[in-house]
């Protein structure tokens, strides 16, 4: 019971301090020294009165010291603040006051001059960087332009500053991702998906920020208009060339630069590359048999001229050798006749076994060439043989 009893003080105690908020009629602890004692009925003579109501503060009046809770007075001494202090209250509080300057007066008008002041310094002064320039709009016109360096325009918003690299160069990929198809017609009415990249820069700010809406959608159109244009005259075999590639990829940017200028756009075209020239995708077999077939044809043709200029060479050696001899002719027809038969026997006859027959008296002929010939093609029977039988001795 003692223990239960200490717990129950020690609850009391932390709800209400060191004073108990609801009285003890045994003068626990929950009471306090300057309250007296009583019966809580509120009925006897002396000054003694019931458990007094948690909820009001201290000193509330009342006969018997008791009355409705006020959410008012509840919030007032429980709030997140904590209790109210009277002459003001932490920050943050209902009170809270701005720090003042050493002569009473308030430092917020200060505080919001220093602020305008220093929004204006930091809208006026421009830093453009060396590959940079700026223009100048003066309440939404412009006005001029910014060189490199440090520069300075009336403060925001009476002049807008727009800050532009001129010098670097900037890319557009046409079609924009390599699944996207780019399909344009040749001049022998074929088909190819081509994709390229425009390589431009800014050579007048002034009209390229205010002569055209989208600049950059201008480079892109103007460069596949062009692209179209210069496919349109080149055949298809030109295209996959790479001596015509680097005449379409010249021909693209004069196109462009033409055009560009007519729009007044201040944008200077650096150079166009193809990266991709190939058939569209639903014939690329069949291209790539026909490929294969043209490949073939060229080697055939190419055979076929060379044999010809073969047979043209020897033919002109001979014909050229015929007018020397004819030369010698007409200078000694006998004697060039009589060389011509000599030779052209020895020729012929060299080739032939022959056979000579007097007509008188008729000499049997010994044909020693023949006879030669012949034990040659005897030795050449008998060798194979011997080599075989030749380990069969050893």
């Amino acid at each position: 019971m003692r223990t239960l009893d200490g717990f129950t003080n020690r609850i009391w105690l932390a709800m209400a301090g060191k004073k108990s908020p609801w009285g003890d009629k045994d003068g626990g602890p929950g009471r306090g020294s300057n309250e007296p004692t009583g019966d809580g009925d509120g009925k006897n003579g002396d000054k003694t009165r019931g458990p007094r109501n948690p909820w009001l503060p201290p000193g509330s009046g009342g006969n018997d010291g008791r009355r409705s809770p006020n959410i008012e007075d509840i919030f007032k001494n429980r709030g997140p603040e904590g209790p109210r202090r009277s002459g003001g209250g932490g920050p943050g509080g209902p009170n809270f006051r701005f720090p003042q300057r050493p002569g009473g007066k308030s430092w917020f008008p200060i505080a919001v001059v220093g602020i305008i002041a220093l929004g204006l310094i930091a809208t006026s002064v421009h830093l453009v960087g060396p590959q940079q320039q700026a223009v100048v709009k003066t309440l939404g016109n412009f006005t001029r332009t910014m060189d490199p360096g440090l520069n300075f325009s009336a403060p925001f918003p009476i002049e807008i500053v727009d800050v532009e690299d001129v010098q670097g160069v900037r890319t557009e990929r046409i079609p924009g991702s390599d699944s996207q198809v780019k399909l344009i017609l040749t001049g022998d009415q074929n088909l190819v998906d081509l994709s390229y990249i425009v390589r431009w820069n800014i050579s007048d700010l002034a009209a390229f920020k205010f002569n055209v809406v989208d600049p950059v959608e201008t480079v892109k159109e103007a460069a596949e208009a062009a692209m179209r244009a210069s496919v349109a005259e080149t055949e298809l075999d030109e295209t996959f060339s790479g001596q015509g590639r680097a005449a379409i990829e010249q021909d693209v940017r004069e196109r462009m630069q033409r055009t560009l200028d007519g729009y007044r756009a201040g944008v200077r075209v650096l150079g166009v590359e193809i990266e991709k020239a190939d058939p569209p995708a639903q014939v690329v077999d069949a291209f790539r048999d026909v490929q294969v077939a043209e490949q073939n044809a060229d080697a055939n043709r190419n055979q076929a001229r060379g044999y010809a200029q073969q047979v043209l060479a020897q033919a002109q050696g001979e014909a050229e050798a015929f007018d020397k001899v004819y030369e010698e002719y007409r200078l000694a027809p006998e004697v060039t006749r009589q060389r011509l038969y000599y030779e052209t026997m020895e020729r012929v006859l060299s080739q032939t076994p022959k056979t000579i027959v007097e007509t008188d008296n008729v000499t049997p002929y010994l044909p020693l060439p023949e006879i030669r010939r012949r034990a040659d093609q005897s030795q050449q029977q008998q060798q194979p043989s011997t080599t075989v039988t030749a380990p069969e001795g050893q």
